[in-house]
């Protein structure tokens, strides 16, 4: 029989470098958790401060959503622009014709 898991929101508290993460939850209790396959493959940062959901077994938590990474994304792409080419991202006409 499969166990029961429940979905709890909590902060990260510490992250050490064993690809664990200490979460306080709302509840008050402190877990031990892990990222999701889908987290890790993509490369979305976790960090210490970070609100997160997590499945919660009986052992351990697993984070299933970094609320965090949609504002990081935003910021990422608000950077100013710093390729080859016009600010509009189309590259010039000297850059093409420099290629032989």
């Amino acid at each position: 029989m499969k166990e029961q898991k429940s979905i709890q929101e909590g902060l990260i508290t510490e992250s050490p470098p064993n690809g664990m993460f200490r979460i306080r939850l709302d509840t008050d209790d402190l877990i031990l958790g892990y990222a999701l396959g889908r987290i890790r493959r993509n490369f979305i940062r976790i960090l210490p401060g970070d609100r997160v959901k997590v499945e919660v077994s009986r052992y351990r938590g697993r984070i299933i959503f970094d609320s965090a990474t949609k504002i990081r994304r935003i910021k990422w792409f608000e950077r100013p622009f710093r390729g080859k080419g016009n600010r509009d991202g189309k590259l010039s006409r000297n850059f093409l014709s420099s290629k032989k």
